[in-house]
Parts: structure tokens; sequence; C-alpha cells
């Protein structure tokens, strides 16, 4: 009788599975997947890499992107604001040169007009990619630099820059607008920097 309510109770949701904050990428982890991205001719993935670290956005803003939302004309734009699908607040981000070519590239070669969305699903149901084929691409690149992928997720693209950003400035207010954020404290958890500071000054003081 034990044996079978044993058998029979459920698992956690959250057995073998990594939970918390995804971390962001480290700089020589941005450029070796870069690397790799443009050794491999990923013209989609690149130009989706580079705007996923310079834009800070959720991934379902990500993918819902058309190319009319970052272009002026014929150029990819150097700054671009949208409508945050969550919040309903406009945000707004900087495309720098790398990203802007990468993003100018992938038009090119996908002969996308500016109607049309900048990252088309390759299936038919779908007018552009879902935020769970997003998932799996965020996966496939991490992995690519031996990374394990499960530790990573949309995230980690998210927090990547903010978190740079805030490390090299310490400018919690900017980070906040760069992200999006209505409250500062959001931005606090969000990058987790109460619990990184605290680490910091722990391992610089000698006992």
């Amino acid at each position: 009788m034990e044996n079978d309510i044993t058998t029979n109770r459920r698992q956690p949701w959250n057995k073998d599975k990594l939970i918390g904050q995804k971390p962001p990428l480290k700089l020589k982890e941005i450029w070796a997947i870069r690397v790799r991205l443009q050794l491999a001719k990923r013209t989609r993935d690149l130009a989706m890499f580079n705007l996923a670290i310079d834009s800070k956005l959720r991934g379902c803003d990500l993918v819902s992107l058309r190319v009319r939302d970052i272009t002026h004309g014929n150029q990819v734009a150097p700054r671009a604001i949208i409508m945050q699908q969550k919040t309903q607040r406009p945000v707004q981000f900087e495309l720098t040169e790398p990203t802007r070519d990468a993003v100018a590239a992938w038009i090119a070669k996908s002969k996308l007009k500016p109607e049309q969305f900048l990252f088309p699903s390759r299936l038919r149901a779908s007018p552009h990619m879902s935020t769970r084929q997003y998932a799996r691409v965020v996966h496939y690149w991490v992995a690519s630099i031996g990374l394990d992928p499960t530790a990573y997720g949309t995230h980690t693209m998210r927090r990547t820059k903010a978190t740079l950003i805030y490390r090299r400035t310490k400018n919690l207010r900017a980070v906040q607008l760069l992200l999006g954020h209505t409250k500062l404290e959001s931005t606090v958890r969000y990058l987790g920097i109460e619990v990184d500071d605290a680490l910091e000054i722990s391992e610089q003081t000698d006992i």
C-alpha cells in the first residue's frame, strides 16, 4: 500500500530544474557567441542576438518587432521606441553599429518589408517567431560555447546589458529607465544587485 502511495505521489514541479534568476552573459561569452554566429553565417541569429542584447526587451516584445519599428526609411535607426506588451508603457533602446549592420544584413537577405515582422516564423500557423522558439534559439546559443543551456533563458538576454551598465556606472535609475520598470525596487530585484554587491563587499573584506 505504501509503495502505491509513493508511486502515485506527484513529483515536485521543480525536480531536477534550476530555479531563480537566469544569469546574464559575461562580456567574453557575448563575443564568443557572436564570433560563432558570424563564422557559421547565421545571419538571422546574429541579428537577433545583437538586437536582444542591445534592446533589453522581453522575449514577447522582441519576437513581435516589425521592421518599421527599428528603421527610418531604408536605414536601421540608432534608437527606437516601442510599447511594451506587459506594461503597456513605452520603452526606448539603442542599436549599436554592429547591431544595425547585423539587422540590416538580415532584412536585406530576407527581403523584408517595413510592415513585416522582423523575425517571421517558419511555421505557417504563426506570423512571427514564438517566445518558445526564441527560448530554444537562446539555448542553442549558450550551448554552442559550452554553457549549460538549462541555466540560461530569454531573460538572460534581457538582463545582460542592463547588468553590465549597472556594474560600470552604478546608475540604478538609468537601468530602470532602460528596462522600462515602473518601480526602482523592481529593477533592484530583477538585477539581484543587492546580493551581488553584498558578495562583492564580502569578497574584498579580509578577516
